[in-house]
């Protein structure tokens, strides 16, 4: 008996199982290749420590952001903002509830472990922080058409009543 003949034999008793179980040859196959190919690079989101927001309230860039627009607004000329909030950004942080207890509703803040030492808190809701009032000076200050555009703009962008907007006349 000759190699060739060894092979032909050979390739006849794999033949009869290829056949029968081709398809889940061929699934397997495929779930090889697929796990052969690059998925690309995952960028791993940072995680975030119990002080920090996802966004982040700057009182200074609305004040710039709204002088901006408010200088855009016909015969206000350059616009100066100094905004007033009741209180700082805050946190609604996740409570896990146990009302089994006999003195009524006992409350614990949630809190992830990421492993080792690191723990989390899990913020629900985040609140910016309410506006107390607006001082705006510009050259246009003394005419009371400018004055009212820029009382409504900025009470549409802030949600301060007119009462709580002042405008004045710059230099």
């Amino acid at each position: 008996m000759n190699g060739r003949e060894a092979l032909t034999r050979l390739a006849g008793k794999i033949k009869g199982p290829l056949e029968k179980y081709r398809l889940v040859l061929l699934v397997i196959l495929a779930g090889l290749l697929l796990l052969m190919l690059p998925l690309g690079e995952r960028e791993e989101e940072p995680v975030k420590t119990a002080g920090e927001t996802a966004v982040s309230f700057d009182l200074a860039a609305m004040e710039t952001r709204l002088a901006e627009a408010l200088s855009r607004i016909d015969g206000a000329g350059e616009v100066t903002v100094v905004l007033t909030v009741q209180n700082g950004p805050r946190q609604v942080l996740a409570q896990d509830v146990d009302r089994r207890t006999g003195e009524g509703e006992n409350t614990e803040t949630v809190v992830l472990s990421r492993g080792g030492s690191a723990q989390e808190t899990v913020t629900v809701q985040e609140l910016y922080p309410s506006y107390q009032g607006a001082l705006l000076i510009c050259e246009g200050g003394d005419d009371p058409n400018v004055r009212l555009k820029l009382t409504e703009a900025t009470s549409a962008l802030t949600g301060l009543g007119a009462d709580k907007i002042s405008i004045s006349k710059g230099k």
